[in-house]
């Protein structure tokens, strides 16, 4: 990892610059393959899945013999986590169910606010050099709570023409309506448009590559919400000397894992502590089976040295990290402070594997500074706040003047008339 002391404000840009290809590398390549599939459904996304993936398929779909044949190649002791890491999920996000609003605003004026499920949604789970099971639980537990009705989940297959056994255990276990083993820009594109064996969905959700987080984009152009766009995974820890430096090196080491295009930093006052997770970097990175991809990331990392706490927090809120660390002697400080993060882990016992997995927080976060505007995937980002009114004869006589008056000095006559009406109405009865 890069030692960098005491930057200079004007430097942080720079410093902090994500290791991404722009989206103008990207997005002519997307908006092929989006006019490919548009025009030509399955025939297109399965050219595409064989040209991408190196496998082509009989079928699109995942048939119900598949998904019982991959649930008995599932361990035991493997679908005990899942369950538990289901339970936990459950818990936290149908504790954010929240009641109808409802105000009588003024006498004879009632308005209210529910919550209704999207009914159609799409779940994107990358594969590739990592299965991530994890995120079926992470998208398809609360699209369930939320009462979506149709819940596509895309995920790319292998060189075999399967989806990964713990993939497809785990969504029939949290109830996805519909398995299509399709990744990519092609997935995405699918689920934009529909095709013969994709639906059609009104919003997309999931992380994914650079490539998936552009289509996610072009997505939006033809009227299909998207959750957020969630690109190469990275985090920021702040630590100082109370810090183990053993417990950070296996944290940011996790995360570089994820992929090559991954990136970590470290935040600390302390130089000589910086040295010493960046040894411990080393030599935990030669034990591990990804360090290659691993040791990529780590190319693209830094550790950034800083005075003190105050000068970390605003360092840390221009980066806006997509997962952050804290572990410090005074780590409420950052808690009550940190104003751009996805999620936050706190302690020397909170390493970001447990958001990532079992503990009941969403792990589909904003990426690439994206935190400062938008919020990890929750219940909410499976409904839309609906808003009702009721208008008695009392209440338009009541409200109705105003009406009137802002009608016109807004030079819309029509809508003064509407009130006008009703109001002669009740005047002559």
């Amino acid at each position: 990892m890069k030692l960098i002391e005491n930057p200079k404000k004007e430097q942080w840009v720079d410093i902090l610059r994500r290791p991404t290809k722009t989206v103008d590398d990207i997005e002519s390549i997307v908006n092929t393959v989006f006019s490919d599939v548009k025009a030509n459904g399955d025939k297109a996304v399965g050219q595409y899945t064989f040209k991408f993936d190196k496998v082509e398929l009989d079928t699109l779909t995942v048939s119900e013999d598949e998904i019982i044949e991959a649930s008995n190649n599932v361990s035991n002791e493997l679908k005990d986590a899942i369950r538990l890491a289901k339970l936990n999920i459950e818990k936290f996000h149908t504790a954010q169910k929240t009641d109808r609003v409802y105000l009588e605003t003024m006498n004879g004026v009632e308005c209210w606010q529910e919550k209704r499920p999207i009914q159609k949604v799409g779940l994107y789970i990358p594969s590739g050099t990592a299965p991530l099971f994890s995120t079926v639980l992470m998208l398809a537990v609360p699209a369930k709570i939320a009462g979506c009705k149709e819940i596509v989940l895309c995920s790319p297959p292998n060189s075999e023409g399967k989806i990964a056994n713990e993939i497809l255990y785990t969504a029939q276990l949290c109830g996805v309506t519909k398995l299509i083993k399709v990744g990519g820009i092609q997935a995405i594109a699918g689920l934009t448009f529909g095709t013969e064996s994709i639906p059609q969905v009104y919003k997309i959700f999931g992380p994914g590559n650079q490539y998936v987080t552009v289509a996610k984009q072009l997505a939006t152009k033809y009227g299909v919400a998207i959750d957020m766009p969630a690109g190469p995974s990275e985090l920021l820890v702040m630590a100082d000397e109370s810090a183990n430096p053993t417990y950070i090196a296996s944290d940011l080491l996790s995360q570089a894992e994820h992929g090559s295009d991954s990136q970590v930093i470290l935040v600390t006052t302390s130089k000589s502590f910086a040295e010493r997770v960046s040894t411990e970097v080393n030599e935990q990175l030669e034990v591990l089976p990804r360090k290659d991809i691993a040791r990529d990331a780590i190319a693209n990392s830094k550790s950034i040295i800083v005075n003190d706490f105050k000068i970390a927090l605003e360092l840390i809120d221009e980066y806006g990290p997509e997962h952050f660390i804290v572990s410090t002697n005074y780590n409420d400080f950052f808690a009550e402070n940190i104003g751009n993060a996805g999620s936050v882990f706190i302690g020397d016992y909170t390493p970001e594997s447990a958001g990532d997995y079992a503990s009941g927080t969403n792990h589909t976060l904003p990426t690439n500074g994206f935190s400062k505007a938008y919020s990890g995937v929750n219940l909410d980002s499976f409904q839309k706040s609906m808003t009702f009114q009721k208008i008695s004869k009392k209440g338009i006589v009541t409200i109705g003047p105003a009406i009137e008056l802002m009608a016109e000095a807004e030079g819309l006559h029509a809508h003064k008339n509407a009130v006008t009406l009703r109001l002669k109405d009740l005047k002559n009865k």
